[in-house]
């Protein structure tokens, strides 16, 4: 993983051009927020829309202590534009759609450079998150996730790659390409983020836990979603449970106590453990103090 990764257990899409969304936005309690300038903003109010992504930015920021991304356009003279109203300190990543191959990233890491500079921000300051949505891409999926350091996350957009596939948005065909697209995070040290299905369904809230369990399961870390109902889902299913947490912490102190006394392994709870399994354990600890941490920085938030 990066040395630094975002806690972005849940990520909420907010339509930056809907006031209401934006207002209500830091009260859903999202690790962070995806300022959509894309898919939930008409052709026709792009443009009003970009000009509302600092301001929607800082507010939403400011309120909940959240990390706020945004989710520019796909054509090259609309992502431009989104890139260079978009940059700002209190925008953490650009969620690109569509990421066609390595060149896209570092085309819009190129630009990032020179807008950064103009906004007197650190170079780095923005990450990016690549959503690969069609099955060109796909074939991709590794060297786009490994195109640029500025690459923090990657998903597959299930519903734009069942479009591209010819294919409905349904668990069955969605398996493999979602967990292909994990593993070639994971092989980058990025963020492996999503789960297997369609993010339109999130009326059957049980049906969503248990779809989010099993992306926990599969090695996913965090997903975005569309409805405020879906955030206390992903917070909770991504957070270790306190069993887990002890448990962890049990394992990595008998394994430390073996490695003292010269061995590689132990016995724990019946089950012998070796260098794999703690660092397994190691994770989830690392994982539950980056979660105390975003929560007690955000405690004095309202």
């Amino acid at each position: 993983m990066d040395r630094d990764p975002p806690l972005w257990r849940s990520l909420l899409f907010v339509p930056v051009n809907v006031p209401r969304f934006v207002d209500s936005a830091p009260r859903r309690g999202a690790d962070g927020y995806i300022l959509d300038l894309e898919d939930s903003v008409p052709a026709a109010e792009k443009a009003t829309a970009r000009e509302l992504v600092r301001g929607a930015a800082a507010q939403i920021a400011e309120a909940s202590g959240a990390d706020i991304l945004v989710r520019i356009n796909r054509p090259w003279r609309l992502a431009i534009r989104d890139v260079e109203a978009s940059v700002d300190r209190h925008v953490r990543a650009l969620m690109v759609p569509k990421a066609a191959d390595p060149g896209h990233l570092r085309a819009i890491a190129e630009v990032l450079d020179e807008v950064e500079a103009e906004q007197g921000l650190a170079n780095g300051h923005t990450r990016l998150f690549a959503m690969i949505e069609t099955t060109e891409a796909y074939f991709h999926a590794v060297e786009i996730a490994q195109a640029h350091p500025r690459v923090v996350a990657m998903n597959l957009g299930s519903e734009d790659f069942a479009l591209s596939a010819g294919m409905l948005p349904e668990a069955e065909g969605l398996f493999q390409p979602t967990l292909q697209v994990m593993l070639a995070a994971r092989a980058a040290g990025v963020l492996p983020m999503g789960f297997i299905g369609t993010v339109a369904e999130y009326r059957d809230q049980e049906k969503f836990r248990q779809t989010i369990r099993q992306a926990r399961r599969l090695g996913f870390v965090g997903s975005a979603c569309i409805h405020p109902l879906q955030v206390a889902i992903l917070n909770e299913e991504f957070t270790p449970t306190a069993e887990e947490v002890a448990r962890a912490r049990g394992m990595v102190d008998a394994y430390a106590e073996a490695v003292a006394q010269g061995r590689g392994s132990v016995e724990y709870e019946g089950k012998m453990i070796d260098e794999p399994v703690v660092e397994r354990a190691r994770q989830v600890l690392t994982l539950e103090r980056q979660i105390s941490e975003r929560l007690a920085a955000g405690s004095g938030k309202s």
